[in-house]
C-alpha cells in the first residue's frame, strides 16, 4: 500500500479531533502500511480524544469482530457497555450489516475508512455521528485489530467520563 492509499479526504465538517487520531495513525505507521498495536501510546493521543475511542479485535470464529476496549463517551452514547461482545451483538449504527461493512471494508483493503453519515438506530434515534476505522496488524499484511473513533454532534461526555480520563 503507497502512502497515498491511507490517504483520506476529510468532508469540510469533520471534526478536527478525528483528523488529530487519523494523522496520529499515520505517524503510526511510519514507512509501513499500517501500525501495529504496540505502536499506539494512548499517552500521545489528545485525551479529549480517548473517551471516544475504541479496539475491535478479528477473531478466528462466527464472532468475526470483538470489542475489547469502548470509551467512556462511546459507552455513555450507546447506554451500555460492549467489552467482550461481538460487533454482532453490541453494534451502534443503523443495522448489524451496516457495521460489519465497515469492519469488513477495512480487513479487505488495509486501508483506513471514514464513515461520516449520520443514522438512525434500530430503536429510531437519530444520530449525527462520524466513524473512523483504522487498522493494525502484527504482521504488517494483515488486519488483527482496527482503532475506532467515533464523535458524536450532539453528545457532549458527562463531568464523569471528563474525570476519568482527565485522571
Amino acid at each position: 500500500m503507497t502512502a497515498d492509499e491511507r490517504r483520506i479526504e476529510f468532508p469540510s465538517t469533520c471534526h478536527p479531533n478525528t483528523i488529530a487520531l487519523y494523522e496520529y495513525w499515520l505517524t503510526a505507521c511510519g514507512m509501513r502500511r499500517m501500525p501495529m498495536r504496540t505502536d499506539i501510546d494512548p499517552t500521545r493521543i489528545p485525551p479529549q480524544i480517548l473517551p471516544g475511542i475504541s479496539l475491535v479485535e478479528l477473531v478466528p470464529d462466527e464472532r468475526r469482530y470483538v470489542y475489547r476496549l469502548v470509551g467512556t463517551s462511546e459507552v455513555e452514547l450507546r447506554g451500555s457497555d460492549p467489552t467482550g461482545k461481538s460487533v454482532l451483538e453490541g453494534f451502534f449504527g443503523p443495522s448489524a450489516e451496516d457495521a460489519l461493512a465497515c469492519y469488513d471494508r477495512v480487513v479487505a483493503t488495509g486501508a483506513p475508512f471514514l464513515d461520516p453519515v449520520p443514522f438512525i438506530t434500530p430503536s429510531g434515534r437519530h444520530v449525527m455521528e462520524e466513524t473512523i476505522f483504522l487498522p493494525l496488524s502484527e504482521d504488517g499484511i494483515n488486519v488483527n485489530k482496527i482503532l475506532v473513533f467515533s464523535y458524536s454532534r450532539h453528545h457532549k461526555p458527562s463531568v464523569f467520563a471528563w474525570r476519568q480520563v482527565q485522571q
